[in-house]
């Protein structure tokens, strides 16, 4: 943990354990930050306990500092503790913002409340001596330079949140040591029991904070190749110094669609006709390979309504992109598992049991010997990589980490993981957690589907709460989520704020259809209710005005659907590549 003090025309930051002599000063004016030692920090000066810097952002008053005031330790990865940042600051460099005209005081305060939207979303997390963004396997590969790099230089940038608000830090190296990576996403770590021998058991689910955002507004891929809602899902086990790990990744269908809100409750997807498919298509496998061996695809969509047309180009793409380390699964999640059949799931595990036998996993012994890597990794996707991909995800890593257990001596020969209650009971509900942070961070609620990997049953009160999640989803989606992607890109610096600027995306003025039909519509569905309720004089007359006003109602509803585009909470800050 730092302490960090704040005087007139500077911000101190200390490291409190008592070796660091170094103090991170940071001039308020300047912006400038340097080195400093502890016995110029002025005494009389306010100091405050905090748990590290997220780093730094402008907005239109200035600079602001960005710190964590709270964290809890999850546990500890093969001897680091690991923590979540609960709590967050953020200081401004300037004392007022009385140098703003009025309009520039509402946009600094609508930026700060997006930053606030980011950093309390659930899920950050961060080590300060161990590099989270990347897998086991990863780091048993790496040079001794590599060791010797500070981690905010060796980290993954794909899962770094915090690296935007980082890039002051990140060239100068003498203040690496003050800072760390965030990672965005999921961990949980479970000390468990079987035979009497006791494993740690955790899952590190890593989001991308390449083409990052919410649900609806971002689909599809960049012209880099980074697919949306992009997650790495690591499953490590540690017992009596030996360590094995299973990565999975899930991403939205990798070529360029699209699928803005409407008012309608599922948007169509709409594939471009205009742009190059196979140019990112390539670049997302190339890299994926390059990063992951050989590449299963599991696509767990619908292949039949609005999301066959999906189902048929992924495939087209895979069979001309003709990559011998490339394999395409289709799997109609909706229809196998429909009217609750879900142990029809097996099949697709049957499937590819021998293509995950092949891939394996990595595994060290006691001795830090590599007994086997992973040769390759299972890419699922749903439409949203969330429900049906984490179901499937559980299932695949559950039959690796039977191997696993097996390999290290926990488990006996014909001894199943399901038949353990205990840790099956704590398996799945961590595996739905997981299904659910990454639901909260993409979709503005929890996970469906998830009574099912809790209990392996499906339920009515999980179809129920299914149906509540859907109703919030549909809601977020089409009323706050413009808003929530614009903290995001805010967030990551795809959009940079200019200090005092004369104006910003901000103030858009809505035109005359969102003010008036609305209303029109209330008050003709109020008439209609208020004739049924008083009727007139003869049955004819109530008919006559219920009719009228019923129709007024309909139709204005009919003009909103029809403009569905121009009623949704769209991102106001980074116009989205425009797909036809």
């Amino acid at each position: 943990s730092h302490k960090c003090v704040c005087c007139t025309n500077k911000f101190y930051i200390e490291a409190n354990d008592d070796g660091c002599v170094d103090v991170l000063a940071i001039d308020r004016v300047s912006t400038e930050m340097t080195l400093t030692v502890r016995r110029d920090v002025p005494a009389s000066a306010e100091a405050r306990q905090i748990c590290g810097l997220m780093g730094t952002m402008r907005l239109v008053a200035g600079m602001y500092l960005i710190v964590i005031t709270k964290k809890k330790k999850v546990g500890d990865l093969l001897g680091h503790p690991v923590w979540k940042a609960l709590e967050f600051d953020i200081i401004s460099y300037k004392k007022t913002i009385l140098h703003l005209t009025d309009n520039q005081m509402q946009d600094n305060k609508s930026f700060l409340s997006m930053i606030n939207n980011v950093l309390h979303t659930d899920g950050f997390y961060f080590a300060t001596d161990y590099d989270l963004t990347h897998s086991l396997q990863r780091l048993a590969n790496t040079s001794p330079e590599f060791q010797e790099m500070s981690l905010l230089e060796r980290a993954d940038q794909r899962f770094v949140w915090n690296g935007h608000l980082l890039r002051e830090f990140i060239a100068q190296p003498e203040l690496h040591k003050f800072v760390f990576p965030v990672v965005h996403g999921f961990i949980i770590m479970k000390s468990s029991c079987i035979n009497g021998k006791v494993f740690e058991w955790s899952i590190i689910s890593r989001r991308s904070c390449f083409r990052a955002g919410v649900r609806y507004y971002v689909r599809g891929i960049d012209s880099e190749g980074h697919a949306a809602n992009y997650v790495e899902t690591e499953q490590i086990v540690q017992y009596n110094s030996a360590k094995a790990s299973l990565v999975q990744t899930r991403g939205s269908i990798p070529f360029y669609w699209s699928q803005r809100p409407n008012l309608k409750y599922k948007p169509k997807p709409q594939i471009s006709k205009t742009i190059n498919h196979m140019d990112g298509f390539q670049r997302h496998f190339d890299s994926q390979v390059i990063l992951y061996g050989k590449q299963v695809i599991l696509n767990l969509i619908n292949q039949k309504g609005s999301e066959k047309p999906l189902e048929l180009a992924f495939e087209k793409m895979v069979t001309s992109l003709n990559n011998g380390m490339i394999k395409y699964i289709a799997f109609d999640f909706h229809k196998e598992c429909s009217r609750m059949r879900w142990h029809r799931l097996q099949i697709l595990l049957d499937a590819v049991s021998e293509m995950q036998n092949e891939f394996g996993y990595f595994l060290v012994d006691a001795d830090g010997k590599v007994l086997s890597t992973q040769e390759g990794t299972f890419r699922s996707n749903c439409m949203d990589c969330l429900d049906r991909t984490n179901v499937i995800q559980s299932l695949l890593a559950r039959r690796s980490l039977q191997s696993q257990l097996r390999k290290m001596g926990v488990l006996h020969a014909g001894q199943q993981i399901e038949d353990q209650a205990d840790f099956e009971k704590m398996y799945k509900n961590a595996w739905a957690d997981n299904a659910d942070a990454c639901a909260k961070q993409y979709a503005g609620t929890g996970a469906l589907k998830t009574d099912f990997t809790r209990t392996g049953n499906r339920t009515k009160w999980g179809l129920l709460m299914d149906g509540w999640n859907s109703m919030i989803r549909y809601y977020k989606n089409n009323f706050s989520d413009g808003f929530r992607q614009d903290s995001i890109d805010l967030f990551l610096g795809n959009y940079a704020v200019e200090e005092a600027d004369w104006t910003t995306p901000l103030r858009d003025p809505k035109d005359w259809k969102f003010l008036t039909l609305p209303i029109i519509m209330v008050v003709a569905f109020s008439m209609c209710i208020i004739c049924l309720l008083m009727a007139g004089d003869t049955w004819t007359e109530t008919l006559a005005y219920v009719l009228f006003w019923g129709m007024a109602s309909v139709v204005t509803g009919g003009v909103i659907l029809f403009n569905g585009r121009d009623f949704v909470d769209a991102p106001k800050l980074v116009q989205k590549e425009k797909l036809d």
